[in-house]
């Protein structure tokens, strides 16, 4: 399966949210959809559930007009949208009927879930009982439990502390392995980068960056260089001298020096020149730019 948003254009009154927004999911994979607060990642989410109509473009499901009412969609949105006041298993038997699912499906769904993410023993306790990381994982519980073909989770990792987390990874990528089209949107970068080969950044209603993580970070110069070494003073002596015209700067923490070329066509050069050094030297590579200097660098200017 391939989720595609085309040319999506959408405003409120006189504000212009998105301005031909254009990526796609396919299943079996997850896509980033990142983007500051106010950028438009929310109206384009809400356009493929058929909350919103888009002014003009089009969702696309395997190159067909996508009909969200037709398809299981699971969203996991940043602010919880459970009734605080009631009791948990009913909550999440009610939602999975609300998507026509049998009473019977839905209990065992419901059942299976709670037991992968540890909550059986809260099934019939008020959701405002539980502490905050574990009305997240209800929260996902309920996002799940009609088994649905396209996932978005917004900020799912909000609240959880590293065991729930690893609860929760453990559950994506069953998704993924499965063939689900995921869109997972956070700013908690690390995360991204565990989970999605590609990403689609939003800025100002467009998309400023989008396609491979690993394409887009060779977009960028590649002309720091991190070396691991026994001897930060030895390395660095050397390289002050015998390559003072290609190096712009160093720096020296701890066994890694950083070395900062002029230009990337020197790095051939400094990897020769370290040759008779090869013993001090555990490793030689390009320092490539984090994910979250990336959506900085596309970010940075709002509108």
């Amino acid at each position: 399966m391939i989720l595609q948003a085309v040319e999506l254009v959408k405003s409120f009154g006189d504000k212009a949210v998105l301005k031909g927004v254009s990526f796609e999911a396919e299943g079996g994979k997850a896509l980033g959809l990142l983007g500051r607060n106010g950028a438009g990642k929310t109206t384009t989410i809400r356009i493929i559930m058929n909350v919103f109509s888009p002014d003009s473009g089009e969702v696309l499901l395997n190159s067909k007009p996508f009909e969200a009412e037709k398809h299981k969609i699971g969203y996991l949105p940043e602010e919880r949208g459970l009734y605080p006041k009631k009791e948990i298993m009913p909550q999440l038997i009610y939602f999975a009927q609300l998507s026509g699912m049998s009473r019977q499906q839905a209990k065992k769904n419901a059942t299976e879930l709670l037991q992968k993410l540890n909550m059986t023993e809260y099934a019939g306790k008020r959701l405002d009982t539980l502490s905050k990381g574990n009305q997240q994982k209800i929260q996902l519980a309920a996002t799940l439990v009609t088994d649905p073909e396209i996932v978005i989770l917004d900020e799912p990792f909000s609240g959880l502390d590293p065991v729930n987390a690893m609860l929760l990874k453990d559950l994506i990528r069953e998704l993924i392995s499965n063939g689900r089209i995921v869109i997972f949107s956070s700013h908690q970068m690390n995360y991204i980068e565990e989970f999605c080969d590609e990403i689609a950044i939003i800025n100002g209603g467009k998309i400023v960056a989008g396609g491979s993580i690993r394409e887009i970070k060779r977009r960028f110069d590649r002309n720091i260089i991190e070396i691991i070494t026994s001897d930060t003073e030895k390395i660095s002596d050397y390289l002050k001298i015998v390559n003072a015209d290609i190096v712009k700067s160093i720096d020296a923490r701890d066994d890694r020096l950083t070395v900062t070329l002029e230009n990337e066509s020197g790095k051939d050069r400094l990897f020769s020149s370290l040759s008779g050094y090869a013993e001090y030297i555990e490793s030689f590579s390009v320092k490539e730019p984090t994910l979250n200097e990336i959506f900085v660098k596309y970010t940075e200017t709002g509108v």
